[in-house]
C-alpha cells in the first residue's frame, strides 16, 4: 500500500522494533533507502525577537545552541528533582537505556521551549509549532518545564494546540 508513502514503512518498522525484531527493522530501513522513500524529518519553531528559529533533533547549527544545551541540562536536573522520568519506551531503537535517554534529550520542540525561555520575555507565551505529532516525552518534560519556569507554553502539532501551564497539559495528556 501506497510505495512512496514513508509513514508506511515507518508504521511497519515501529511496529517491528516494538515486539524486539530488530532484523526485520533494519531490512525495512533498507527497502526504504532502496526506494529512494525518505521519512519527513521532525522540525519545530517559533518566533522570537521578530525572527523564525527552526530547530530539529539535536540541533546543532543555532547560533545560541550552548546556551539553549546548557539551559536543557539544568532543567532535567530540575525535572528528575521534581519526579520527571524519560519515556524511554518511546524510543524504537535497539540500544540501552542510557542512549534511549540521551536520544530523548535534544528533540525539536524541547529545543524550542528552551529557546523561547530563554528568549521570550517573563509573562508573554512561548509560542512552538511543530511539523509532526509531539512524542510523549516531550509532552511529559514540557509540562515539568512550564511547572518549573512559570510560564505558560502552548504547543501546536499536527493534531492538536497543547497550552501547558502549572505542570499540565489542556489536552488532559490525550494527544
Amino acid at each position: 500500500m501506497e510505495p512512496d508513502n514513508s509513514g508506511m514503512y515507518i508504521l511497519l518498522s515501529n511496529l517491528y522494533a516494538a515486539s524486539g525484531r530488530w532484523p526485520d527493522v533494519s531490512k525495512m530501513r533498507l527497502q526504504m533507502r532502496d526506494k529512494g522513500v525518505k521519512k519527513v524529518p521532525g522540525h519545530s519553531w517559533l518566533e522570537a525577537q521578530n525572527k523564525i528559529h527552526t530547530f530539529t533533533v539535536g540541533d546543532c547549527f543555532h547560533p545560541e545552541r550552548d546556551k539553549i544545551y546548557a539551559f536543557l541540562e539544568e532543567m532535567y536536573l530540575k525535572m528528575k528533582h521534581e519526579g520527571y522520568l524519560s519515556s524511554t519506551k518511546m524510543v524504537l531503537h535497539d540500544v540501552d537505556e542510557e542512549e534511549k535517554e540521551h536520544m530523548l534529550k535534544y528533540h525539536s520542540e524541547k529545543l524550542a521551549v528552551a529557546y523561547g525561555v530563554l528568549s521570550i520575555p517573563p509573562g508573554r507565551p512561548i509560542r512552538v509549532i511543530k511539523n509532526l505529532r509531539i512524542c510523549e516525552d516531550c509532552h511529559n518534560a514540557i509540562k515539568y518545564i512550564s511547572k518549573i519556569v512559570k510560564r505558560l507554553i502552548i504547543l501546536r502539532d499536527n493534531h492538536r494546540f497543547h497550552h501547558f501551564e502549572g505542570g499540565s497539559c489542556s489536552c488532559g495528556d490525550y494527544w
